[in-house]
């Protein structure tokens, strides 16, 4: 039973601390640059990418991540970030633990795609939602195959939030 509310409150603590580290590049970014997202309401799916040019990007998923990097064929990423699903805090998303799928729909997509820092957090929300522990690569292929139905989902989904009058133009 401690050792429950001690992850409980160490998970929160990592939540609070996150969404302090998470200001920097929300600041700067604080849209997605592809869909207009708010970058603070999903803190947990954020990207960041930097280029060898020294130019940022940020988005709210990888699958606005995969838009940018494919029509930013010529420059070379240096870095690209992830926020942490538990932490909010920008990770490595090279290093980072994925999860594709499980009953959870994604950001940008019906299968969603999940960074962890660790894996025991990743491995427990298999537990919970399903899916399968993956790589980056793996998760950007997924997020690459999926484009053409995730970019068709939106567009009917924003379609109708615009018949009700509650959505994008």
């Amino acid at each position: 039973m401690k050792r429950g509310l001690f992850a409980i409150l160490i998970a929160f603590l990592l939540s609070v601390a996150g969404i302090a580290f998470a200001q920097e590049d929300v600041k700067q970014a604080p849209s997605c640059a592809y869909c207009g997202m708010d970058r603070t309401k999903f803190s947990h799916t954020r990207m960041l990418v930097t280029y060898d040019d020294g130019t940022k990007i940020g988005t709210c998923s990888l699958h606005c991540l995969a838009l940018d990097l494919a029509i930013n064929i010529d420059k070379t990423p240096n870095v690209i970030e992830v926020g942490d699903c538990i932490s909010k805090k920008l990770i490595d998303a090279e290093k980072a633990y994925w999860v594709i799928g499980g009953g959870k729909p994604g950001v940008m997509t019906k299968q969603g795609k999940w960074a962890f820092a660790n894996k025991v957090y990743a491995e427990k929300y298999i537990r919970e939602h399903g899916g399968t522990l993956a790589t980056f690569e793996e998760a950007m292929q997924a997020a690459y195959e999926s484009m053409y139905t995730d970019t068709k989902m939106i567009r009917e989904k924003r379609k109708m939030m615009k018949m009700e009058g509650t959505g994008h133009k």
